[in-house]
């Protein structure tokens, strides 16, 4: 039997930075309120000519170099994201194969806001398993400064843009395996975070007098109360289920939505401090693109070793949630 194993990871962030001094010009807030409520302190925004492909390209091409597979050995992409360079086609993981000159192979994009990398995770994980793919580049991409709304503070202190990927390959080994993976949805909470506007449910004259609808918009306190529960009850199943002791896990990588949402999460499972990977600080929310880039950051700086469980964990708009069991585990050299 074939077992999906996490090869390598890669991410981009564009270079420029905007910190919370630059947006208390444009909004009524101050470093203080951002940092306080969400532990962010700057985020990074795309240029103008930078597309969401642009970045994911980046990020999938360090991938690809960091698993030692040739460019003709990928067979398959997965793009999430929710800001993609075109509204409906073609899709962005097209683009992104044709940047990389990968040639005639599946790609597909997918939406699932912020949980959309452990959902791509759980795809390349079902198509090497039933034997149809054996090395597929999954990327978590995003663009959010081009649907954020920059006069809503409730929303604009928090995304940035960024993306991260990474390559999974069969492996006969089953200690390399992906462990596990849970992915859930409730379209009942849909409107707790959402871009109301710009699909069929809506009338393009309607589109004309509200512009900003366009825009993501959240309802914060709601939104933070329904991903503590969903999040702690998701990971704690996880475990239960794996025969898994938090202590078993080497980095919880959360996606970086808020720093109080992972402390909470964090809290309750007693994890401690060094356990839990945080960039939200100089990231912010970077949806789909977030765990991704929190992985990579914990490879650059030597803290992700070959063999290490990482315990994933995600919840965004749709409502979304997602968590995976996953043993770093590159190719031998």
């Amino acid at each position: 039997m074939a077992y999906a194993a996490f090869r390598s990871i890669g991410a981009y962030v564009p270079s420029k930075i905007l910190s919370n001094e630059e947006l208390s010009k444009m909004v009524d807030t101050s470093d203080e309120w951002i940092t306080k409520r969400t532990g962010i302190k700057e985020r990074h925004i795309a240029a103008a000519d930078e597309f969401t492909s642009d970045m994911g390209a980046k990020a999938a091409k360090l991938a690809i170099e960091r698993s030692g597979l040739k460019k003709s050995e990928i067979d398959m992409i997965v793009c999430a994201t929710i800001s993609p360079d075109y509204f409906c086609m073609p899709s962005t993981a097209t683009i992104i194969s044709t940047k990389l000159g990968l040639g005639n192979i599946t790609a597909f994009d997918i939406s699932a806001a912020c949980t959309g990398f452990v959902y791509i995770l759980s795809i390349a994980k079902a198509f090497i398993e039933s034997g149809m793919k054996k090395n597929i580049l999954i990327i978590g991409a995003e663009k959010l400064s081009a649907i954020t709304d920059y006069s809503d503070r409730g929303t604009c202190i928090l995304f940035g843009d960024g993306a991260g990927a990474a390559v999974i390959s069969a492996t006969e080994n089953k200690e390399e395996a992906i462990i596990d993976i849970h992915t859930g949805s409730d379209g009942e909470f849909a409107d707790l975070l959402m871009t109301p506007n710009g699909g069929s449910g809506s009338a393009h004259d309607a589109l004309e007098q509200e512009a900003t609808s366009c825009f993501m918009q959240m309802r914060g306190n709601e939104t933070f109360k329904v991903a503590v529960k969903t999040l702690t009850k998701d990971v704690i199943d996880i475990l239960r289920e794996n025969s898994i002791q938090s202590s078993d896990i080497k980095h919880f990588v959360p996606h970086q939505a808020n720093y109080r949402i992972i402390k909470a999460v964090g809290d309750a499972l007693k994890l401690k401090d060094e356990q839990v990977v945080l960039t939200v600080e100089k990231y912010g929310n970077t949806s789909g693109a977030s765990i991704p880039m929190a992985i990579n950051d914990i490879y650059e700086s030597g803290r992700l070793q070959a063999g290490e469980l990482m315990l994933l964990d995600a919840f965004g708009g749709g409502l979304t949630w997602g968590s995976a069991l996953v043993p770093f585990a590159p190719f031998k050299k």
